[in-house]
């Protein structure tokens, strides 16, 4: 674990984009290349120790470490399923905290990254949906976490695709990752940079909740996968489940869906419904999917509920999940049935919460007090 840069007094350089890092180069009175050479040994070897950048002169490496600092963030607890699932609680430097997790398929797998301590969304099905926001992640913050997940797995250098255990990326974790796009842009323009940590816009998926005006833009300028958080087939019931259905119903939805940039077979979006018992998993809400999503190159991922302390709803019976999943696959679509992963250690989807709701709590009675409105309020 590597000091933060509040405990050192530096500025952090992990999160900063090329153009920002020439800056902070040339401000020292280094040339441009000079931030090539730290890009790679950053991003690409993930190195934390300037000492350790030998193709650095000596007295710029001194320098740099009076000035910066290229830690991660701390890791309070992490927890290793039975299963393979490993789930890191980490702390950044305001001590606020947020979950990200290593998720095994087969050979390979996948880490799944939150964008915000929280979530202003309050879908009642998820857990993380009762920690109300504290606050948005910064483009350091993103990234720290897969460089994290990166340290645990002894992926420095970067390797090639082939020999990656750490394949992909998928923005599911704590928050609603179009609510914090600037910084969740930054943070996947680092990530995907070839001559950096070079994770393909192939191998990375943004799931969204459906916040539509954002939808476009995402595909226009990041080109990443895009997975649509639907689980129900029409507005009575997505407003009942999503409140954020109320302010971008299914109709808006799914037009941005048909107009998402570069959409095709060979780029399908993933509709991501969790299974309900009693609420959305019937023969009749099925055919009404197929109805619904019609005209969008779609495939399905089908999520058994995994359940929470407190939680209202069940998960469907396994005879009906399946059920549901031939009808969508005898109308020609992918609809496998998620495995869950992580259960044990409340690592699955939509179990995710950290401990820093207290830290919005507070803040929120504070604003209050003072007469100063929610500045997140909830729908």
């Amino acid at each position: 674990m590597t000091a933060s840069s509040e405990q050192t007094g530096r500025k952090a350089l992990v999160g900063l984009g090329r153009a920002e890092l020439e800056r902070e180069l040339a401000a020292l009175g280094e040339k441009p290349f000079r931030a090539r050479q730290l890009w790679h040994w950053i991003y690409n070897q993930g190195v934390t120790d300037f000492a350790r950048m030998t193709t650095l002169a000596k007295p710029l490496r001194e320098k740099l470490a009076e000035h910066f600092d290229v830690g991660r963030p701390a890791v309070s607890r992490e927890q290793l399923s039975t299963d393979g699932t490993r789930k890191w609680l980490l702390r950044f430097d305001d001590g606020n905290e947020a979950e990200a997790v290593y998720i095994p398929e087969d050979e390979r797998g996948a880490v799944c990254i939150s964008s915000q301590v929280g979530c202003t969304l309050t879908c009642r099905f998820c857990h993380t949906g009762t920690q109300l926001l504290v606050r948005n992640l910064t483009a350091a913050e993103i990234v720290g976490q897969f460089m994290v997940a990166r340290d645990a797995y002894g992926e420095w250098p970067s390797p090639m695709d082939g020999g990656r255990l750490i394949s992909n990326i998928v923005l599911m974790g704590m928050g609603e990752p179009l609510f914090n796009y600037d910084n969740v842009a930054a943070a996947l323009k680092i990530l995907m940079d070839n001559e950096g940590i070079a994770v393909s816009k192939r191998r990375i998926t943004l799931s969204t909740s459906g916040v539509v005006p954002m939808i476009e833009r995402c595909g226009r300028e990041l080109g990443v996968n895009l997975a649509i958080s639907l689980h129900a087939v029409t507005d009575e019931v997505r407003d009942r489940l999503m409140p954020i259905n109320k302010k971008f119903p299914l109709a808006e939805l799914m037009r941005a869906c048909r107009e998402y940039p570069g959409l095709s077979n060979a780029r399908r979006i993933t509709f991501e419904y969790v299974m309900l018992k009693g609420i959305n998993d019937s023969p009749a809400d099925a055919r009404a999917l197929i109805r619904l999503i019609k005209g969008i190159p779609a495939k399905f991922n089908l999520i058994p509920f995994n359940p929470w302390p407190g939680v209202e709803f069940e998960c469907s019976a396994q005879a009906d999940i399946k059920r549901f999943s031939d009808i969508l696959f005898d109308a020609g679509y992918s609809a496998p049935i998620r495995q869950p992963r992580g259960r044990d250690i409340l690592a699955a989807c939509g179990q995710l919460k950290s401990d820093s709701e207290r830290v919005r709590c507070s803040r929120l009675k504070d604003r209050l007090a003072a007469g100063i409105p929610d500045e997140h309020p909830v729908a």
